[in-house]
């Protein structure tokens, strides 16, 4: 019976670690994906070649997510918005388009924000937890992840932006 339940234990071990193995992290590749919107257009990974891209994942009921959000909005877009040689990607798991435009109407951000229903790009990155945010260089390389919000870990993302931009 104990080998039973040591076996249960390393099996559950086991489990978790193959879990945190499926988080995206510095120095993987940007996934192949595909975000449909009929509000902002289709967006592909394939289209993003040579582009540095950030990935930003949330939900309109989680409150780092807003906090993320409206720094975003205030600092980041107005800074990043017209340079070519960038794109953002803000990803709402498990909304559709329509729950997307109706919070949009609240919030009035200027950025689009593409719908992920089903989390079918969201299990790309990750299993839980938002927000995150995933930068990727021309290269299509991760040079930047985090996880949550804090205001100095989004100095951190906007300088390495920065620097994936020179």
């Amino acid at each position: 019976m104990k080998m039973k339940k040591l076996g249960l234990l390393f099996m559950m071990l086991c489990m978790v670690f193959a879990v945190n193995a499926q988080e995206l992290k510095k120095g993987d590749k940007l996934p192949e994906f595909q975000l449909k919107s009929a509000v902002y257009g289709d967006v592909s990974s394939a289209g993003l070649k040579g582009k540095v891209v950030l990935v930003s994942l949330f939900a309109t009921w989680c409150g780092p997510c807003q906090l993320e959000l409206a720094e975003v909005e205030k600092t980041f877009w107005p800074k990043y918005k017209d340079n070519k040689d960038f794109v953002l990607l803000v990803i709402g798991r498990e909304h559709t388009d329509e729950q997307l435009k109706t919070y949009n109407e609240r919030k009035k951000f200027t950025f689009p924000l593409y719908p992920d229903p089903k989390r079918e790009v969201f299990s790309l990155f990750a299993e839980k937890s938002i927000p995150r945010a995933y930068l990727f260089n021309k290269e299509g390389e991760a040079v930047y992840t985090s996880i949550g919000y804090e205001k100095e870990e989004f100095e951190k993302l906007m300088d390495a932006v920065a620097e994936a931009l020179k």
